[in-house]
């Protein structure tokens, strides 16, 4: 790998900032506010932030480079289909029990639900999150979508779920300081407060991780390399996407030379015959 050292680095900060994001979040919810509880009161509402940061952020991130860890690359590629898959699964799992949280707070408290834009976005971020997860798992974890079908849906995958990642971590900002306007009243949010400024260097936290996270995955030399061997595919369950575009350039390309080299032969079969008819 290019640049081995460098990925170590980056990959060491990417989860010592995102556990750290979590540790926070976790003082943030059981020494400023409430605690952690389920009944219907400002403790259940807290298991919303923990809960997103830990999955919706932390886990999620780790799934989307966990195909650049250069030690899994002679691991097969439907193993690391199903980790990844196995990671936004858990990371789903986690946001949707952080909706029921707030929406239950929310209901209890005769608050009016979807209101704000942060309710708006993040909603949506899990919808979106929910469709890439299916979509994924139907056609590149499932047998029957053709090696065409992938690789047509592949730059559309990866891109989307970068764009779902970004916005995540821009609706929890959105999210955490919503709730220090609201919940800091004496002192307020514009003075300050200790807790003001534990909660907004969590959001740095988050945004940093975010960077890493993004600089990593986008990175073309730390990318998984593409397994061109047909009996390697094959044990990876013939779902190598990343050669597939390849392989078919390399077929077209074999069938347009073989389909040339015939048109050829049947030319010079016809001219040898014309020839051999006009000396008779």
């Amino acid at each position: 790998m290019e640049g081995y050292g460098l990925f170590l680095g980056l990959l060491g900060s990417a989860v010592a900032l995102g556990f750290l994001s979590v540790v926070f979040a976790l003082v943030w919810a059981l020494h400023y506010r409430e605690g952690l509880a389920w009944d219907g009161d400002a403790a259940e509402f807290n298991w919303h932030p923990v809960l997103v940061l830990t999955g919706f952020v932390f886990v999620q991130g780790i799934a989307i480079i966990v195909y650049r860890l250069p030690w899994t690359w002679k691991c097969s590629k439907l193993l690391m289909k199903l980790i990844h898959a196995g990671l936004n699964t858990i990371a789903l799992i986690l946001a949707i029990i952080s909706l029921v949280a707030v929406f239950d707070f929310h209901n209890a408290k005769k608050i009016p639900n979807m209101y704000s834009l942060h309710s708006w976005i993040g909603l949506t971020a899990v919808i979106l999150y929910a469709l890439q997860l299916v979509l994924g798992f139907a056609v590149f974890l499932l047998p029957f979508a053709p090696l065409s079908l992938r690789a047509t849906i592949m730059p559309i995958h990866v891109y989307s779920g970068l764009l779902i990642f970004g916005t995540v971590i821009a609706t929890a900002l959105m999210g955490i300081t919503e709730k220090l306007i609201f919940a800091l009243k004496s002192p307020a949010y514009s003075s300050s407060p200790e807790e003001a400024l534990f909660v907004n260097t969590l959001g740095v936290l988050i945004v940093v991780f975010g960077a890493v996270v993004l600089w990593m995955a986008t990175r073309p030399h730390w990318k998984r390399p593409a397994e061109h061997n047909p009996k390697l595919l094959q044990q990876n369950g013939g779902n190598e996407e990343e050669s597939t575009m390849t392989d078919y350039n390399n077929a077209d390309k074999t069938d347009v030379e073989f389909n040339s080299e015939a048109a050829a032969r049947k030319r010079n079969a016809k001219l040898d015959e014309a020839g051999q008819r006009s000396t008779m």
